[in-house]
């Protein structure tokens, strides 16, 4: 399976911190947040992994290079200025994923999540969401589980955890342009095709200064 990294978001709520610094190189316990991801993801056995990046991107790729020091293979979808969002950033880096399901991880989370873990997705299923705990900080949680499916209730007990194992179909008729995977992904859980788990340890959306001061 290969994984994609999501890193092209602007981190307008890191300011000044992402000003002259992408977000996923901002540093947690002397490693940037997406080092941490890559040295996981290789422990787990990935070996092919895809990053987008928008702001300040050149700065990402040259931090991480093709990869070799983890002992991956990097392949980089650049977006410009103007980051195409999720739906639209997993659309225009589908070349490079193939069409296999794939691994997607937020560049900005912070967590112990074993990406050996990572299931096989099922041939019913659209995607396989990984869940947390609501923190506290958010007024309500994303979604809930009910026999291994993510069902949307009027309050929703879990946070999704920005991993998700997404199959290319969900992509289906989408063009290379700015656009959020939620509404594709609503349409699937309200058909049943979106299965989930519910990891229990370490996560951190790390969305603010604050929260960054609190990881380090």
């Amino acid at each position: 399976m290969k994984a994609m990294i999501l890193a092209a978001g602007y981190g307008r709520r890191m300011l000044p911190l992402t000003e002259k610094l992408p977000k996923p190189l901002l540093q947690v316990s002397g490693k940037a947040l997406i080092e941490h991801h890559l040295e996981k993801l290789a422990h787990a056995g990935f070996q092919d992994v895809v990053v987008n990046h928008g702001h300040l991107g050149p700065m990402i790729e040259d931090a991480l290079g093709d990869g070799a020091r983890f002992g991956l293979s990097i392949r980089y979808s650049p977006e410009g200025p103007e980051p195409l969002e999720t739906g639209g950033g997993m659309a225009k880096a589908l070349p490079l994923l193939g069409h296999e399901p794939f691994l997607i991880v937020n560049a900005d989370i912070f967590c112990d999540y074993d990406f050996s873990e990572v299931p096989e997705l099922d041939p019913h299923a659209d995607a396989h969401l990984v869940l947390v705990d609501t923190p506290g900080y958010k007024p309500r949680g994303d979604f809930s589980l009910r026999g291994g499916d993510v069902v949307e209730e009027p309050e929703p007990t879990l946070t999704y955890s920005g991993i998700a194992v997404y199959h290319p179909s969900i992509l289906d008729g989408a063009k290379v342009e700015r656009f959020s995977i939620v509404p594709r992904l609503r349409e699937a859980i309200a058909g049943g095709r979106v299965r989930g788990s519910h990891h229990r340890g370490q996560w951190s959306d790390v969305g603010t200064p604050e929260r960054l001061l609190q990881l380090q």
